[in-house]
């Protein structure tokens, strides 16, 4: 029972990634009608956007080490703690959460480019040109970011406060040895929430019913004298800052390098697939429900018996669904199915 419950947090906690990365794909799709095969090398710019910081926070001096009494003696130390002291040594703990505020400007600012300078023009265009066109776009931004950071993960350290474990068992009544990191916890709630937000911007805002109204009937819409274009720039640039602000509370979890949007986006385009394309409530429930299959399929005894299945299980059960139901969980009718 205890590894049950854990294999299911581990599938909560993978799947808030999936969902939420899926969540921005969907929304680029629902509005614009684009496959945007960039939005993993969002997820990546956003996780670096927490290690920009970390280098920033950290910038150091050469201070004289006064434990050493024999010669003189120096060390690095972070100018933050040269000026600020303690404070400054929490400024720099915190980093990953503080990197919030960074990222947000920072990938609002990099959707509304990609859109306004690229993906504008290929609204019209077959998908096929679309995917290349994107797909080219996330191996520049990736070579860019290797330039920049080099090809090793760079590692990211949670919080002190929250860096142990969490003593989960005795809230379930499972007992005080099932423990469960406290970062995974902050990211499932984190995923939760940012999901939480989006949904109800968009049902609960005139913003966001005009934004769903456009994604029903453009045309209509623009005859009513609203400017749907400049609204859905702006979502492209909301679901660019979802992507990132899922690649900066990941990083603790798994240490970001250059490739890790492309490890995101192939996983991610099946989320959405099978949730239904263009359905933001199917890429949600299709994000979790796939990552719990994924954490179930990598227990040592369901590999025993199918070696290799946690490597190909999201596909077998991509296949299943399209060939019993081609628009998806949710999709609606008629999409995918011609």
């Amino acid at each position: 029972m205890d590894a049950i419950f854990l294999q299911i947090l581990n599938g909560l906690d993978k799947g808030g990634a999936y969902a939420l990365i899926a969540l921005g794909l969907t929304l680029v799709f629902g509005t614009l009608g684009v496959v945007n095969f960039a939005h993993g090398a969002i997820f990546m710019m956003g996780a670096f956007c927490a290690v920009t910081l970390e280098k920033i926070l950290t910038l150091s001096v050469r201070v004289k080490d006064e434990s050493v009494t024999f010669f003189d003696a120096y060390k690095e130390t972070p100018y933050l703690e040269v000026w600020f002291g303690d404070t400054g040594s929490a400024i720099i703990n915190w980093s990953v959460p503080l990197s919030i505020l960074l990222a947000i400007p920072v990938m609002l600012l990099i959707g509304i480019v990609m859109e306004r300078s690229l993906i504008r023009y290929f609204y019209k265009r077959p998908h096929a040109d679309q995917i290349l066109v994107t797909f080219g776009l996330a191996i520049v931004m990736q070579e860019l970011i290797k330039a920049f950071f080099g090809a090793n993960p760079i590692p990211q350290g949670a919080p002190d406060i929250v860096a142990g474990s969490a003593a989960i068992g005795a809230v379930f009544g499972l007992g005080e040895s099932v423990v469960y990191p406290w970062w995974r916890l902050i990211y499932l709630a984190f995923s939760l929430m940012t999901i939480g937000l989006v949904f109800s911007f968009l049902h609960f805002t005139t913003y966001g019913m005009v934004v769903r109204a456009g994604m029903a009937d453009r045309e209509t819409v623009e005859l009513l004298g609203i400017n749907i274009e400049r609204r859905f720039t702006i979502v492209f640039g909301m679901a660019a800052v979802v992507a990132g602000l899922a690649g900066v509370m990941y990083t603790p979890v798994l240490p970001p390098d250059y490739h890790l949007g492309m490890d995101f986006l192939v996983l991610s385009f099946v989320v959405v697939v099978v949730g239904g394309m263009g359905s933001l409530p199917g890429a949600v429930l299709a994000g979790f429900l796939l990552g719990i299959l994924q954490s179930f399929s990598s227990m040592t005894e369901v590999k025993d018996i199918f070696p290799g299945i946690d490597q190909v299980i999201i596909y077998l059960v991509a296949v299943v669904i399209l060939l019993t139901r081609p628009r998806g969980l949710m999709g609606r009718r008629g999409v995918m199915e011609s």
